[in-house]
C-alpha cells in the first residue's frame, strides 16, 4: 500500500503499509454499542463482480444522474438505473480493472492493470479507443467533453482527446519516496486541471497547453523520517462555486480560490478523505478516525466523534439530519449532525467499505462495499 519499504515494516491504519505485514501502530477502536434512533431502508441491491478482488482499489462507481456505471477489478463493468437498480447492460472486459469510472456525456473511462486507458460507449460498453500509460493509475479518469486526464500514481497527468484517444499532453509531478497509495482524482474545468499530489501540493494546470498555472501547498513535510514527512493529499478537493475546499495528512483544511490558487482562509487538521460541507458546517474524517465537525464561519469546533477511532472512516456524507460513513470491517455508522452521536449502524460488507459514499440526484445515498456489493439506501427514524 505504499510505494516503498518501510524499514520497519509497520503500518498505519489510515492507509499506509510496509511490504509483508499487517501489524498496527493504532488499534482500532470496537465497533460500538449504541442507543439506535435511526435505520437504513433498502431501495435496492446487487453485486458487481468480485469488487475489488482482494486489492487495494479504489473502484469508485460513476453517478451519471438516471444512470449509475460501475466496475469490478475483474474485469465486469454495469450500467444500471438509479431509481430501481435494474440492468440496463453489461459487458465483461478482458483486461485486470484499476481505477474507478470516469465519464462524460457520450464516453466512459477507465484504467487497467497493464496501464491503458480505455474509452468505451456509454450507450452499450464497447471499447471505442484505448491509449498507453506509463505506470498505473489509481483514480478515476475525468473529462470534460473535450479531452480525458488520468493521473499517475508516480506524479504524472496526462491528457488525452476524448475523440480518439491522442495524447495531447502531459505534466510531470514531483513526488516523495514513500507515499500513500491513494490518489484524489483530478477536477477537469473548462481552462483548468487541478490535480492533488503527494508531496503535499495542488496544481492547477492549463487544458490548452498542460503548463502549471498555480499551485498551493496543503501540507510540508516536516520530522526526521520519511513517514513522518507524508503530507498526501489523497482527498479529492471540494468544489464550492468559485473556491475550493482541500485538506490534507499532517497538514491543513483550506478554502482556496479556484482561478488563483490564493489561501483564502486555513487551519491545521490531518486527513485523507475529502471534506464535507452541510448547512454551513464543515465535516471532516481525521486521519485518526474521529469525527470532526467545524463551524463554516470561523472554523470553531462544534464537536468531535472519536467512538470511531482508527476504523478507517470514509468521507462523511450528509443525508438530511444525518452524517452517514463506512468503515474498514465493512459497517455504515449514522451520526447525528447536531452533537455527532452515533445513532444508527449496519455491517453492509464484510470485505470492508474503502470508496466514499455518494448522495444520488433523488437523495438516496449509494454504497459500494470491498466485495462489489452495491446498494441504495434510505435512512428514517427508528419507529
Amino acid at each position: 500500500m505504499v510505494r516503498a519499504c518501510l524499514s520497519s515494516g509497520l503500518v498505519i491504519a489510515m492507509g499506509l503499509s510496509g511490504c509483508s505485514t499487517t501489524d498496527t501502530f493504532e488499534q482500532p477502536a470496537p465497533v460500538p454499542d449504541i442507543e439506535e434512533s435511526a435505520e437504513f431502508d433498502q431501495v435496492w441491491s446487487m453485486s458487481v463482480g468480485d469488487g475489488h478482488d482482494d486489492e487495494f482499489l479504489y473502484l469508485a462507481p460513476l453517478n451519471a444522474g438516471d444512470m449509475l456505471y460501475a466496475a469490478s477489478a475483474d474485469g465486469e463493468l454495469v450500467a444500471v438505473k438509479r431509481e430501481n437498480g435494474d440492468t440496463l447492460w453489461e459487458v465483461e472486459l478482458e483486461d485486470r480493472i484499476f481505477s474507478g469510472v470516469g465519464g462524460d456525456a457520450d464516453q466512459l473511462y477507465l484504467t487497467t492493470r497493464e496501464a491503458d486507458l480505455v474509452a468505451l460507449s456509454r450507450a452499450d460498453g464497447s471499447e471505442l479507443w484505448r491509449a498507453a500509460l506509463p505506470t498505473e493509475v489509481l483514480s478515476a479518469p475525468r473529462s470534460n467533453g473535450r479531452l480525458v486526464v488520468a493521473q499517475t500514481t508516480d506524479g504524472r497527468v496526462l491528457a488525452f482527446d476524448a475523440t480518439d484517444g491522442e495524447k495531447l499532453w502531459q505534466y510531470d509531478g514531483v513526488v516523495p519516496v514513500l507515499s500513500m497509495r491513494a490518489a484524489a482524482a483530478p477536477l477537469v474545468g473548462g481552462d483548468l486541471v487541478v490535480a492533488s499530489f503527494s508531496n503535499g501540493r495542488l496544481i492547477a494546470i492549463s487544458t490548452e497547453s498542460g503548463q502549471p498555472v498555480w499551485q498551493y501547498e496543503v501540507g510540508q513535510p516536516q520530522g526526521r523520517t520519511e513517514l513522518d514527512r507524508l503530507v498526501d493529499v489523497s482527498g479529492e478537493p471540494l468544489v464550492l462555486d468559485s473556491a475550493m475546499l482541500v485538506v490534507g495528512y499532517h497538514g491543513k483544511l483550506a478554502l482556496v480560490d479556484i482561478r488563483t490558487g490564493q489561501e483564502i482562509w486555513s487551519r491545521k487538521a490531518s486527513s485523507l478523505q475529502s471534506p464535507m460541507v452541510g448547512d454551513g458546517s464543515i465535516y471532516l474524517a481525521e486521519a485518526n478516525g474521529d469525527i470532526t465537525a467545524l463551524q463554516g464561519s470561523d472554523r470553531r469546533e462544534l464537536w468531535t466523534q472519536d467512538r470511531l477511532a482508527w476504523r478507517q472512516p470514509t468521507q462523511p456524507m450528509v443525508y438530511e439530519d444525518y452524517l452517514v460513513v463506512g468503515d474498514f470491517e465493512g459497517y455504515l455508522h449514522i451520526l447525528s449532525r447536531e452533537d455527532g452521536r452515533l445513532v444508527g449502524q449496519m455491517e453492509f460488507d464484510d470485505e470492508g467499505i474503502r470508496v466514499p459514499l455518494q448522495r444520488l440526484s433523488d437523495g438516496n445515498l449509494l454504497v459500494f462495499g470491498n466485495s462489489g456489493d452495491m446498494a441504495v439506501y434510505k435512512i428514517r427514524p427508528v419507529e
